[in-house]
């Protein structure tokens, strides 16, 4: 005879109570007066059904004897899985990769990756690493590791699977857009340390500051390379460049924000819970308030670099230059389990100060560039200059050869753009101010 509602709602709980451990169990206890609840609180009972007769049948007919535990671990996955690509169940040993990251130094190729459509994608290669080395580009697929293809592994275990001991090789298959066949890259693992923060100057009053990655001190490393770029003089324009800058931490993206402004909202976030609603503004201590800037950005820009490109845009601060951004414009939050697991769940949506969304739409440049090289055409008079003659005669003052710098422009055609338009601003304000 079947259970009536209620009391197959009692009994499914009870089982669930059995077999789920105590620090996971989020099923509240049914009240004394279970049959006055209202319908909308009920569970949903035929579902819950189903699902134990789906258990219940693994258990007694799977060609396997299967420990219950690995069953609703792998339920829980299967929720999880389904919600978004950033939301996860992580084991033991997932968790504790995951904690080590966040830290800083790990053994692997230094790749941040995501699912896109259901395949292993990459966000973007980490600078100085195997994967950037190796030319890895934002969007490509990684169809194998090694031999064992992709599209069955979450992503937490595609993760595990690259990362290993430093000196060990990993055979990686992509798929890129614009190939016509896979290319498979052979990488050998570091210790990867992230230095999130780079600088120099690229002409005599012109700065160029580069943040890979927002880590906890990234905002105070950001204020301490300006004040070296400002050792010779005041900066006329800077350079910063987000590109394949995967994110990271929020606050670090509030304080690197923060450095260019001086009033007004940097990014707020929504969710469901009290406490994931949050506001940044930024404060009127800055260490660059005035200075005209171009930001970098490029498909590999990705939520926390989304989110200090999008606040300086809005508030007029700088020109963004590039290509359209990733578009993850979600919080994950980390939640311990009592039994040394852990929960990865998307608690939050964040918005740029003029209340738009990131998520799945990116941030759009101001001024669209594509990457490229700049080549100087064969026969045209352009392409030897006095410094790139042997033996010429150096400037008292010159740091590095015009040559050694123009032929970085050259390979990074976005860079030489940004520099060409921080230049023409300030011909312009010249002009004006005359």
């Amino acid at each position: 005879m079947p259970l009536r509602p209620v009391a197959l709602s009692i009994a499914i709980r009870r089982l669930v109570s059995a077999l789920l451990p105590a620090a996971l169990l989020v099923l509240a206890p049914l009240p004394a007066a279970a049959q006055a609840q209202s319908p909308e609180d009920d569970l949903p009972v035929a579902e819950i059904q189903a699902f134990a007769e789906v258990f219940e049948r693994i258990k007694r007919a799977y060609v396997e004897e299967v420990e219950d535990a690995d069953l609703l671990r792998n339920a829980m996955r299967g929720m999880l899985s389904e919600l978004d690509p950033h939301s996860a169940y992580l084991d033991s040993e997932e968790f504790e990769s995951l904690r080590e990251s966040t830290q800083g130094e790990f053994g692997g190729v230094g790749i941040e990756v995501g699912m896109e459509e259901g395949q292993l994608t990459v966000i973007t290669p980490i600078d100085d690493t195997p994967a950037s080395r190796a030319g890895l580009q934002s969007r490509d697929k990684i169809l194998r590791i090694d031999d064992t293809p992709t599209d069955r592994l979450s992503l937490q275990e595609a993760v595990n699977l690259m990362r290993g001991e430093p000196g060990t090789d990993i055979r990686l298959t992509i798929l890129r857009q614009g190939e016509s066949a896979p290319l498979e890259v052979t990488l050998t693992r570091e210790i990867i340390r992230t230095e999130s923060v780079k600088s120099e100057l690229l002409e005599a009053g012109y700065g160029y500051l580069r943040v890979s990655q927002f880590q906890t001190r990234t905002g105070e490393q950001v204020g301490s390379a300006i004040r070296r770029l400002e050792r010779d003089g005041p900066l006329k324009g800077l350079v910063l460049d987000l590109r394949n800058n995967p994110g990271g931490v929020l606050q670090a993206a509030v304080d690197v924000a923060d450095a260019f402004l001086d009033d007004g909202l940097i990014v707020y976030t929504e969710g469901r819970l009290p406490d994931s609603e949050m506001r940044f503004s930024a404060g009127r201590e800055t260490v660059a308030a005035d200075v005209p800037m171009v930001i970098l950005i490029n498909g590999g820009s990705a939520s926390a670099a989304e989110i200090v490109a999008g606040a300086l845009q809005d508030q007029r601060r700088g020109v963004v230059m590039g290509t359209e951004s990733f578009g993850k414009g979600s919080v994950q939050q980390v939640m311990p389990l009592g039994n040394g697991e852990g929960l990865k769940l998307t608690t939050a949506l964040y918005f740029t100060p003029d209340g738009r969304s990131i998520q799945a739409q990116g941030i759009e440049p101001d001024v669209e560039v594509i990457r490229g090289r700049l080549e100087v055409a064969e026969g045209s008079g352009l392409d030897v200059r006095e410094s790139d003659l042997e033996g010429h005669l150096r400037s008292p003052d010159e740091q590095r050869t015009r040559s050694e710098m123009s032929e970085r422009l050259r390979e990074d055609y976005q860079l030489g753009e940004a520099l060409n338009l921080l230049k023409a601003l300030n011909v312009l304000s010249e002009r004006r101010g005359g």
